[in-house]
């Protein structure tokens, strides 16, 4: 029954529970199924209990449902739909199929009749919450817990007997938190995710729901699937998916919670993990450190100083000093053989490198003579105006300045003899008046002027 509180009573579960020892016989024959020589049936029944195992699904968590190779599990979301979901319940039945199916709140109460049809049919019913909000990993969790048990009262509602409830849910858009999981796992109730999908609830063909379905499957060999019995897409695919899968060797699995009178299915823990680990492929399982048992504790004993031929136990545990140690009754030399570095006196900087003497640096008188510059004698060069041939007068102008230039030159010559002065030639003037011939005075030129 449902609390005050509205969640999931532990009384109500075990209740619950009792009911679906019957739907596990039920179940378990639906193999054969009558009528339809072509169903692919139901294989067998896996009992659960949600306390044990709180978490299942590998596209969110580490465990699943402890399938073996090619078994396969149909969940179906969002139910009930009068049109689409009556669809779904016959082809499973015409295939003698059990599956789970997750049920919303509102659907139920606008729907409560079809709500009855699936559990008369034995399968396995499940909640997803009062209105389907895609905020469960942010929502407060007083808005969680709400979604929760006002779901799983609204199913209940269109029940007579509530009980019949499994302590299953699903989180809308799987879109889980730790919050919500946390408190899911308080009342008992199992949180499933899935190990695959068919994207059944995009907006594709009925072929395209059926190509990924089967692709997926034999991608994981085996797990939970995820459909959506609302969708007339996943109506129109299911019949050719439950035919494909026989043709294929998979087998059908329904699961039910445990009760009192059918205890859970036994399983090993690594059952619960999709990819067990095999005894019979060694890189599947670190090996096993073997535990060594001794019979006797002095089997490896101890060996004593005396055996080895070295002095280096006794010397660490010797209270005498170094020096006195003995190797085999002969004393150890005081000093060790190999050389030892000679140590050199120390000497004053002034006796290692002495200061040189001023005469060292002392240079002769005539040294300075080979650092000066003599400059070269410069040579008399005769006039230009002798060497040259005279050139032909090019106008008046010309000659004019000419002849005025060499009065210039001959006034200034004799300019100091006239005042009574007379300078002393230099050397250079004697040179260039011995080296350079004497040039006649042009007077007729003067005289024409």
């Amino acid at each position: 029954m449902i609390g005050k509180a509205g969640f999931w009573t532990r009384s109500s579960t075990v209740l619950c529970l009792g009911l679906f020892s019957g739907l596990a016989a039920q179940s378990a024959l639906a193999a054969d199924c009558p009528g339809h020589p072509d169903a692919i049936g139901t294989e067998r029944t896996i009992v659960v209990d949600p306390r044990e195992h709180p978490r299942i699904g590998t596209m969110q968590y580490p465990e699943t449902l402890p399938l073996r190779d090619h078994e396969v599990v149909l969940t179906f979301d969002d139910g009930p739909l009068p049109r689409n979901s009556d669809q779904v319940l016959q082809t499973l039945a015409d295939n003698c199929v059990k599956a789970t199916f997750f049920l919303i709140g509102e659907q139920a109460r606008a729907n409560p009749e079809g709500v009855r049809k699936l559990v008369a049919a034995g399968h396995t019913i499940g909640t997803h919450s009062q209105t389907h909000p895609l905020t469960f990993h942010k929502m407060p969790i007083e808005q969680v817990e709400k979604q929760i048990n006002d779901g799983i009262a609204s199913v209940s509602a269109a029940l007579s007997d509530p009980t019949v409830i499994a302590p299953f849910f699903r989180i809308p858009g799987l879109l889980r938190a730790d919050g919500v999981e946390e408190y899911l796992a308080a009342q008992g109730i199992q949180v499933w995710s899935a190990d695959f999908l068919a994207d059944d609830w995009h907006r594709i063909s009925s072929a395209r729901v059926y190509d990924l379905a089967m692709k997926r499957l034999d991608a994981m060999g085996k797990g939970i699937l995820l459909l959506h019995d609302i969708q007339a897409r996943t109506a129109a695919a299911l019949p050719r998916i439950l035919h494909e899968m026989k043709a294929r060797g998979y087998k059908i699995v329904q699961v039910v919670p445990a009760t009192l009178q059918q205890p859970a299915t036994p399983t090993d823990p690594q059952d619960w993990k999709f990819n067990p680990p095999s005894e019979s492929v060694p890189i599947a399982r670190w090996p096993k450190v073997p535990n060594f048992v001794y019979a006797e504790t002095d089997t490896l004993a101890a060996p004593a100083l005396s055996d080895f031929d070295s002095p280096d136990g006794k010397l660490l545990l010797s209270p005498e000093p170094l020096s006195r140690a003995r190797h085999g009754g002969v004393p150890l030399p005081a000093e060790p053989p190999w050389p030892r570095a000679m140590e050199l006196p120390l000497q004053t900087a002034s006796v290692t490198l002495p200061v040189p003497a001023e005469s060292l640096f002392a240079m002769p008188e005539d040294a300075h003579a080979a650092f000066r510059v003599t400059p070269a004698p410069r040579v008399a060069v005769a006039d230009a105006d002798e060497d040259k041939p005279k050139r032909a007068s090019r106008g008046r102008g010309s000659s004019k300045y000419a002849e005025r230039g060499r009065s210039r030159a001959r006034i200034a010559h004799v300019a100091p003899a006239r005042h009574g002065l007379h300078a002393a030639p230099s050397a250079k003037s004697a040179v260039h008046a011995a080296a350079a011939p004497r040039r006649p005075v042009r007077v007729a030129a003067l005289k024409k002027r």
